[in-house]
C-alpha cells in the first residue's frame, strides 16, 4: 500500500478501509492466541477512555474480537469517577439561593446520595443551565454582575485546560462572581491504582487519546517499566482501535513491554506545552476522591494558590461528606476493570438512560449507556 499523506492520514474513509480492517483482525486472531497462552488461557486489555467503550460499542467490533481478547472498561468517564460525595457537593452549590449552576449536559441526570439530580433541583427552582463552554459561563458572569456563576468542572487532564482558560480569563476580567469548582482526576495516577491492586488481571493498556494530547508519553512510562504492562495510546477510529489492540498484542507476545503511539498523528511525544504550562499556572496536584476507590493523595487538581479565590466549593464553603453507592449499583466495580455491565443485577432493568440508577448509565462515555445502546 502506498504511504498516506498527511491529508489521508486524517481521512475518515482511510481508518474505516474494510480490507485494512479486516487483514487486522486477521492479525489478531493469531497473536491473540498466543498471548493468551503466555497470560494463562485469555488476555485482559484496558481502554482506560469512555470514548474508546464508545466507539468499540459503536462500531460492533467488540463480536469480532478472537475469543481469547477480552476488553475491559476503565475509569476514564468523567462523570461516572466522580463520587458520590463530590455529587453531593454540586447538589449543594445548586441548592444556595442566587447561584446561577453552569454546566455540561452529562452531569444533569447523575443522581446524588439522596435521589435527586441537578435537572430535579432545576425543576425545584434552582438556576441550572447547560452550557457548551466554560467561557460561556465566564460571559454570563459578565452580563450578571449581581448574581453568582458556578461551573461544574470534572474531567481530567483534557477539560482541565479548557476549564482552566475559562478561569484566567475572569481573572483578567477582574470579575468577582464567577467560581469553577476543581473535581479533576489524572490517568497516570489512576493506573497506579489499578496496577497496585492484588486482583488485577490487566495485560495492556489502550491509553486514551485525548488525554495523551496534552500530557505527552513520558508520564506513561512506569507502567511499562515498573510493572511491565504493554501500553498503546491509540485514536478512535475502527481502525485505529484494531492497530492498537495488535500493537499491544505484539508487546505481550514478545516480552517486551513499551509505551507506543498508535495516534502519532495527533500526538506528540512531548505533548502540548502550552495547555501544559496552563495548567500549572492554574491549578496544582492534591488529593481526588474517586467513584469505588475513595479519596488518593496527589490524584487530582485543585486550584493553586494564585487562582484559591476562584474555587466555588471554598467560595461557598460546602463540605465534603462520604456517601454510598446507589444500592446495587455496580458502577465502582465496572470502572476498575472488575465487572462488565451485564454483571450488574440492576443494567437494562432498573437502570436504563432514561431511568438511570449509577453515572455509568448516565454519561455519553459510560460503559453501561454504550453497552445499553450497542449491545457487547
Amino acid at each position: 500500500m502506498k504511504t498516506a499523506s498527511p491529508a489521508e492520514r486524517f481521512s475518515s474513509p482511510l481508518w474505516r478501509d474494510k480490507a485494512l480492517a479486516a487483514s487486522a483482525l486477521a492479525e489478531m486472531t493469531g497473536l491473540a492466541a498466543q498471548a493468551a497462552a503466555l497470560k494463562g488461557g485469555s488476555v485482559n486489555f484496558m481502554e482506560v477512555c469512555g470514548t474508546h467503550t464508545m466507539a468499540i460499542a459503536a462500531s460492533g467490533m467488540r463480536r469480532l474480537f478472537p475469543k481469547e481478547l477480552r476488553m475491559l472498561s476503565g475509569p476514564g468517564c468523567p462523570v461516572c469517577v466522580t463520587s458520590q460525595g463530590d455529587i453531593d457537593r454540586v447538589l449543594a452549590l445548586a441548592a444556595v439561593p442566587g447561584v446561577i449552576i453552569t454546566t455540561f449536559g452529562d452531569m444533569l441526570k447523575v443522581k446524588g446520595s439522596k435521589g435527586l439530580d441537578l435537572h430535579a433541583m432545576r425543576e425545584r427552582g434552582s438556576d441550572v443551565r447547560v452550557v457548551y463552554s466554560p467561557l460561556d459561563a465566564v460571559a454570563l458572569a459578565q452580563a450578571e454582575p449581581g448574581r453568582q456563576v458556578v461551573f461544574i468542572g470534572v474531567g481530567f487532564e483534557t477539560t482541565a485546560p479548557v476549564i482552566g482558560g475559562a478561569v484566567a480569563r475572569a481573572k483578567k476580567l477582574g470579575l468577582k462572581n464567577f467560581s469553577s469548582t476543581a473535581f479533576f482526576k489524572l490517568v497516570p495516577p489512576a493506573l497506579e491504582l489499578l496496577l497496585s491492586d492484588p486482583e488485577n488481571r490487566i495485560h495492556g493498556f489502550m491509553l486514551p487519546g485525548h488525554v495523551s494530547a496534552i500530557i505527552g508519553l513520558e508520564p506513561y512510562k512506569f507502567v511499562a517499566e515498573k510493572y511491565k504492562v504493554p501500553c498503546v495510546v491509540t485514536g478512535f477510529e475502527p481502525l485505529d482501535i484494531l492497530t492498537g489492540i495488535n500493537m499491544l498484542l505484539r508487546q505481550v507476545v514478545s516480552g517486551k513491554p513499551s509505551v507506543e503511539d498508535e495516534y502519532f498523528r495527533v500526538v506528540h511525544a512531548a505533548g502540548n506545552p502550552v495547555a501544559q504550562k496552563l495548567l500549572s499556572e492554574v491549578f496544582t496536584v492534591t488529593a481526588a476522591s474517586w467513584r469505588a476507590i475513595g479519596t488518593v493523595k496527589a490524584t487530582g487538581l485543585g486550584f493553586s494558590r494564585v487562582y484559591a479565590g476562584f474555587d466555588a466549593i471554598k467560595r461557598f464553603k460546602i463540605p465534603y461528606e462520604d456517601a454510598p453507592e446507589p444500592k446495587g449499583c455496580r458502577c465502582g466495580a465496572i470502572l476498575l476493570g472488575k465487572a462488565l455491565p451485564p454483571d450488574c443485577p440492576l443494567f437494562g432493568k432498573a437502570c436504563t438512560p432514561s431511568s438511570a440508577v449509577g453515572p455509568c448509565m448516565v454519561s455519553s462515555e459510560g460503559a453501561c449507556a454504550a453497552w445499553f445502546k450497542y449491545g457487547g
